[in-house]
């Protein structure tokens, strides 16, 4: 068996491959989960209704599934680490744009950007933590996904205050400054000869018993394929819906505005602990079924409490965010993990990002109009419970010690 080359072989330190990775981490989460806490005010300011303020919240998703099967092109004409920098400029710049005074055209036009930014991050990385960390994939999965949840549950959290003091603008545009971070980080990447270690650089034997692979088939003729990217798109359909509307649902409920975003950056932290504890469970281990079915139901237990107990929300909320946080990490999993080569990984982290986040749409925007015709938030949550047992199904079969056959 030959992997990729080890991270000194390329000049760069374990420490610094994984460092920046991380800090390139805690800027894709930001952004969007400010968003939610402030929408009271974003329709104060411009009059948007419910189901329009829910269509904003998914043009991200929308982004990420549109330019998602286009990334490895990008990649392979200048190389994953340089394409990794372009796209977190892109991100910076976006931040600056929506967070302009003026029509809401800005608004609409930089959350395109960042989306589609953050969606050339989303594919890319979990190929680099294969690339420079072969041997590690579940725990720097894990550590990748802690950084997302720390970083978006800070934003959650912050953004109101910050948004009551300077406008909602303010608390949207301040997360640029972690995009800066994330270029600075990203530096040391671009001074070696990236161009010469592509993320497709390994090629892994079958393992006894296996087999020889049919290359040349289609991704997406693969029925494990689509498993893992239904797995992805029903657990994006739980979070993105929570990062939207959640502080909305709180406040319905008799809890203040800025204790409501409190409560999403209580959803959100709590998702660093599951996503730390089950890649640990995961660690040397492929068949992934008992992780994804549990993850599963402590998200519809979860929700399933928050409809009938409500008074109990922030034991619930705990229980929701360990495990979206815990899911997140065994969908990113699965596409290492099923995957032969990084070559593959790449190739079915596209298509995962592409059809999972267009999945996910169905969240944020099925919400907001839910809310709308019926006026209520119990039916949403009736809704997110079917998505959750939807995904236990899937994750049965996702979960399998199986490889895509590409």
């Amino acid at each position: 068996m030959t992997t990729a080359a080890p991270p000194t072989a390329r000049g760069l330190s374990t420490l610094v491959l994984g460092l920046s990775l991380l800090v390139v981490a805690a800027n894709l989460r930001p952004t969007l989960t400010a968003l939610g806490p402030v929408l009271g005010l974003v329709a104060q300011d411009t009059g948007l209704s419910p189901s329009t303020l829910g269509l904003l919240g998914s043009v991200p998703l929308l982004a990420f599934a549109g330019v998602s099967p286009f990334v490895q092109l990008l990649s392979r004409r200048w190389g994953p680490d340089h394409t990794v920098f372009a796209a977190t400029t892109v991100m910076l710049l976006a931040t600056v744009v929506r967070s302009l005074p003026g029509q809401t055209v800005t608004l609409w036009a930089g959350t395109i950007a960042l989306g589609a930014g953050i969606a050339v991050c989303n594919v890319l990385v979990p190929a680099l933590v294969k690339r420079d960390f072969p041997r590690e994939v579940p725990l720097m999965t894990g550590a990748y996904t802690a950084t997302l949840s720390l970083s978006a549950a800070l934003a959650s959290g912050l953004a109101l205050p910050i948004g009551e003091r300077g406008g909602w603008r303010v608390g949207i545009a301040v997360w640029g400054v972690v995009g800066v971070l994330a270029l600075l980080a990203w530096l040391p990447r671009l001074r070696r000869h990236e161009r010469d270690v592509p993320v497709p650089v390994a090629v892994v034997l079958p393992r006894p018993g296996e087999g020889r692979t049919g290359r040349g088939r289609s991704m997406w003729r693969s029925p494990l394929a689509w498993q893992v990217t239904a797995f992805m798109g029903t657990q994006a359909i739980f979070f993105y819906l929570l990062v939207t509307w959640l502080p909305s649902i709180e406040v319905a409920r008799g809890v203040g505005p800025v204790a409501a975003g409190w409560h999403l950056f209580l959803f959100q932290a709590t998702g660093i602990a599951g996503g730390l504890l089950v890649s640990l469970a995961m660690r040397g281990r492929r068949d992934h079924r008992l992780a994804g079915v549990g993850v599963s139901l402590g998200m519809a237990i979860s929700m399933t409490g928050l409809l009938l107990l409500p008074a109990l929300d922030l034991g619930w909320l705990v229980v929701g965010g360990l495990s979206s946080g815990a899911s997140l990490v065994v969908a990113l999993s699965l596409v290492a993990e099923r995957s032969r080569t990084t070559a593959d990984a790449a190739r079915l982290s596209g298509m995962v990002q592409s059809i999972g986040y267009l999945l996910g749409i169905i969240g944020p925007i099925g919400a907001g109009a839910l809310f709308q015709a019926t006026g209520t938030w119990s039916a949403v949550l009736v809704g997110v419970v079917v998505v959750n047992l939807v995904q236990l199904l899937v994750s049965l079969l996702a979960g399998r010690d199986a490889y895509v056959e590409v």
